[in-house]
């Protein structure tokens, strides 16, 4: 799992964006202007932070040594995961998936329903 795998990933989704509003290193991922995935592209090995449900943020921090509490960010609703290989790449993926569509359901009513539609038909 490298960054561009990840890119490409989260670039399918609609109504997503990139950009990097903090510095030159670190690769942040919105869907209608709110961040989902935050990316740290000079970290060796690769870093990223992903949205998460409290209760299913800890559960992954106590199987996975990866998965760590936020860095710089809530740690109740964010963990920071090593891409080191040690979780399986199809699950992180699926954590991105879990991480986009948190900050799909809190967005607006109309947001919401434009991008449920876009989704139902890819």
């Amino acid at each position: 799992m490298n960054i561009e795998t990840i890119r490409k990933y989260c670039l399918k989704k609609p109504v997503v964006t990139e950009d990097f509003p903090f510095d030159e290193n670190t690769l942040v991922f919105r869907v209608m202007g709110k961040i989902f995935l935050l990316a740290a592209i000079d970290e060796i090995p690769l870093r990223i932070n992903l949205k998460c449900d409290p209760e299913k943020a800890v559960e992954l921090r106590e199987r996975y040594d990866s998965v760590l509490p936020g860095y710089h960010m809530n740690k109740a609703h964010w963990n920071t995961i090593v891409i080191d290989g040690s979780v399986p790449g199809n699950e992180i993926l699926s954590w991105i998936t879990d991480s986009y569509l948190l900050v799909v359901n809190s967005l607006k009513k109309h947001e919401k329903e434009k991008i449920y539609k876009l989704l139902k038909n890819n």
